[in-house]
């Protein structure tokens, strides 16, 4: 009787080590870049141009796109898609050395350009 036991537990360790030890789960699957990231923001157009070191920017996951809603009354960027570029780094499907979003669990870089538009945020958490 003290043999099966023995095994049973045996068993049961070994079990619950090899489930605990699984491969993390990607974090953009996890929703962990949605959130308020804070630092310096910009939007500038032809007439008009706001600017504060004082800034955020609230990220927030719609399906598989995402939406970045600014402070400030700085309009917002919706339905971006993104791509992994490199571990836990996505950059936005589409995006150039001159025009990106850039997001990780712990910053949020933008140089966005559009119709004459451009977004600019230089955050963290």
């Amino acid at each position: 009787m003290k043999k099966l036991f023995s095994t049973l537990a045996i068993v049961l360790l070994t079990v619950s080590l090899f489930t605990s030890c699984k491969k993390d789960d990607d974090p953009a699957d996890n929703d962990l870049f949605v959130g308020t990231y804070r630092g310096s923001v910009a939007y500038t157009t032809d007439t008009e141009n706001i600017s504060t070191a004082d800034g955020s920017v609230t990220v927030v996951k719609v399906g598989n796109k995402y939406n970045f809603a600014f402070s400030n009354s700085i309009p917002d960027i919706n339905g971006i898609e993104f791509a992994q570029d490199g571990d836990n780094t996505y950059i936005n499907i589409g995006s150039t050395e001159t025009s990106y979003i850039r997001i990780t669990a712990s910053s949020l870089d933008i140089l966005y350009l559009k119709d004459g538009k451009r977004w600019t945020a230089d955050c963290t958490r």
